[in-house]
């Protein structure tokens, strides 16, 4: 069936008039609104929230974020959203990802922005990954007749007199308001000793024996049991040659001293001891899984490492919403990130800068920081599913290490990944998944120790 079952009915038992638009099957809504060709702005979705007293869905544009303290004024409700497991529940005759956002079709009250009501026309999911629903605006509010209307989406999104902030705007909104963190004296070292192809392992040792900390730091890596060398290591000149390799010490080395840029709080899911256990994790898969495709290992281990920086800039700028985000990650392991922020920033003059979500911001500090483009991407893209543009290989490694990594409870990010379509688009076979989860089961203890001595 070209449309979900409930939909299909409901629209002509209604007898609204609508044009169905049959697409090739994609990933996600993000995916299809890139393939379709049309105007993103004429695209809604639907976003399904849920408290004590039930499940409301709330309709808005594609391109906007739906304001969580408006939502609260407007319902005297404290919703949260769904889980991906409640919503294929509810959902039973949908694609996973392809709500179609009319709720009365599945008996559901409906919350809808007021800017899409006034639409002239709207395209939505039609409830399967291979199809789009096109409406004019008088059939549209036919199949929301019932709902309640008001404003729901952040302000300077979704609308034409609501722009949508743009990634240069955010680069230079953050520029002009904050001081950010320049990239740490011994790290931007680090960063352009690396990049000089004739520099030695004696130079690097050199300039990694100024910091005692990252000198113990780095033994400590190199005499753990991910490297099983059997000899004695006495300095990190001979880490580097006999055990690590000029680039992986080189890139652990700018993650520690990079880091020092930051104030974070230990503790917590977003705390420094998490963000470390992730980072590395990340990038040991990130270097794993770039071997089993033909990508290259040292790039793909930075760009684990450095990934979620984007965090550690909000915690170092915003140190009050920084505490009740990790403790708002404590309590909905299932809620996204980007839901989770809006919920601390949306309602606050910070709105705009947090709109595009941490890794965005991330990829803003590396750009500023003059890191490799693929680093850049890695971070600044990884929480976008379908990406399809530059380094777009680097970010899917990431998005995958993270994907497997969530299988173990470790990372930020707790919402559902197509591994299947990763693995594909990268060229992966079935049965490496079984190789790398057993690669990491050898080092696991070895990375926590390692996350740890790191976060102290």
């Amino acid at each position: 069936m070209a449309l979900s079952e409930r939909l299909s009915r409901f629209l002509a038992r209604k007898g609204i008039t609508y044009q169905h638009l049959e697409t090739e099957a994609v990933a996600n809504l993000d995916a299809a609104v890139l393939a379709s060709g049309k105007p993103q702005h004429d695209f809604i979705r639907a976003t399904l929230l849920i408290d004590i007293n039930g499940v409301v869905m709330a309709v808005h544009r594609f391109d906007s974020t739906l304001d969580m303290d408006a939502l609260h004024q407007f319902t005297d409700r404290r919703l949260q959203p769904l889980t991906a497991r409640q919503t294929s529940r509810l959902f039973a005759d949908c694609d996973p990802g392809f709500v179609p956002p009319v709720g009365a079709a599945w008996d559901l009250p409906v919350l809808i922005d007021d800017d899409v009501i006034a639409a002239d026309r709207v395209i939505f999911s039609g409830g399967t990954d291979h199809s789009l629903v096109e409406m004019d605006g008088r059939a549209f509010r036919l199949a929301q007749a019932g709902a309640r209307k008001g404003r729901l989406v952040i302000r300077g999104q979704g609308s034409d007199d609501r722009d949508a902030v743009t990634l240069d705007d955010v680069a230079n909104k953050l520029q002009k308001l904050y001081r950010l963190p320049p990239m740490p004296a011994l790290a931007l070292r680090i960063l352009r000793l690396t990049a000089n192809t004739e520099a030695t392992a004696k130079e690097l040792a050199e300039l990694i024996e100024f910091d005692p900390s990252m000198t113990a730091q780095i033994m400590r890596y190199a005499r753990s049991a991910l490297f099983n060398y059997p000899g004695q290591i006495n300095s990190v000149q001979e880490a580097v040659t006999r055990v690590l390799g000029f680039d992986r010490v080189a890139h652990i080395a700018l993650g520690i001293a990079s880091v020092k840029a930051f104030d974070v709080p230990r503790a917590g899911r977003l705390g420094m001891d998490n963000f470390w256990r992730h980072s590395l994790y990340c990038a040991f898969l990130c270097q794993n899984l770039a071997a089993y495709s033909g990508r290259d290992k040292g790039l793909a281990y930075l760009c684990g490492l450095l990934h979620n920086f984007g965090l550690l800039l909000v915690g170092h700028l915003f140190p009050s919403e920084f505490e009740e985000l990790n403790t708002l990650r404590e309590i909905n392991p299932d809620a996204s990130m980007h839901s989770l922020e809006q919920e601390v920033f949306g309602h606050s003059e910070r709105q705009d800068i947090l709109a595009v979500g941490h890794g965005a911001i991330g990829g803003i500090l590396h750009r500023l920081w003059q890191l490799p483009e693929a680093v850049i991407k890695a971070a600044g893209m990884h929480q976008h599913i379908g990406y399809q543009g530059e380094d777009a290989d680097y970010v899917q490694l990431v998005q995958l290490a993270n994907a497997l990594l969530k299988e173990r409870g470790i990372g930020d990010e707790f919402n559902q990944d197509d591994i299947s379509a990763l693995m594909e688009s990268l060229g992966l076979r079935a049965d490496v998944l079984d190789q790398v989860q057993a690669e990491i089961d050898q080092v696991a203890s070895d990375l926590d120790l390692l996350a740890s001595s790191l976060a102290s």
